[in-house]
């Protein structure tokens, strides 16, 4: 599969980075780092657009200037791409009403689009848009992808007796590269401390999330998508984990 990244700051670059260091061998990475200034009103898309454009099947928009979005349906075109995957970690780099006017867009060419808020929410099947709300998409172009980045997805080796992580296999890497830096923070940790430890991780990588409360979640994207981690990982360890009960109204004899 022929990938094209877009993208314009610490963000996108971050992103980059690990997929060139983790995509699977059959994959081809091009990039193309978009101008980060655009005036209020884009009159000719071809004077911010590339020279050349690789042709693509998957495009991903990780820029963090709402201007390039209006690109990405020219872009489309030029490349040939057949989907396009533009997250939402951030309402000021992509706001939810141009996410759905390029969903639009693009469907109107015939190319799928999904807008994952946030981007770590992706699985083969769909993505969130608010707290209560999943998008089903039909791409095999991002399916692909997500097998492989989106939802973090772990398998766990644990001792039965000390209770202890003895290690962590990543099946699906968050697209920033934290689900690998959160795995190997979690070796040796019990594992009722796995999920706390986790999260902890999680802030510490960085995610670059935003931090203003988004109104689709009442919370901060980037709490949400440490809350996607956690919950991955308490699936893991759970069965592992004595949960106690208090029954009320009965004295301990102790």
């Amino acid at each position: 599969m022929r990938l094209l990244v877009i993208y314009t700051g610490e963000y996108g670059q971050r992103h980059l980075k690990n997929l060139l260091a983790r995509a699977p061998a059959h994959w081809e990475v091009n990039s193309w780092r978009a101008v980060s200034h655009f005036p209020p009103v884009i009159d000719d898309p071809e004077d911010f657009l590339p020279s050349e454009v690789p042709p693509s099947d998957l495009i991903l928009s990780f820029a963090e200037v709402k201007g390039v979005a209006e690109l990405l349906p020219d872009l489309a075109r030029r490349s040939g791409a057949k989907a396009v995957l533009a997250p939402i970690d951030n309402e000021d780099w992509l706001p939810r009403g141009l996410a759905r006017q390029l969903r639009n867009w693009l469907e109107d060419l015939g190319v799928a689009c999904a807008t994952p808020k946030p981007l770590c929410s992706l699985t083969e099947r769909d993505y969130w848009i608010s707290r209560r709300q999943r998008l089903p998409y039909r791409s095999p172009e991002i399916a692909e992808f997500a097998r492989y980045f989106g939802r973090p997805s772990f398998t766990f080796t644990v001792d039965p007796q000390t209770r202890l992580v003895l290690a962590v296999a990543v099946n699906r890497d968050a697209v920033c590269g934290c689900a690998h830096f959160v795995a190997q923070g979690l070796v040796g940790v019990a594992v009722e401390e796995a999920q706390e430890k986790a999260g902890l991780l999680h802030h510490h990588y960085p995610c670059l999330a935003s931090m203003g409360v988004d109104s689709d979640f009442s919370d901060t994207l980037m709490h949400v998508s440490g809350n996607i981690l956690k919950d991955e990982v308490w699936d893991q360890v759970k069965p592992f984990c004595r949960i106690q009960y208090l029954i009320p109204g009965e004295r301990s004899e102790n």
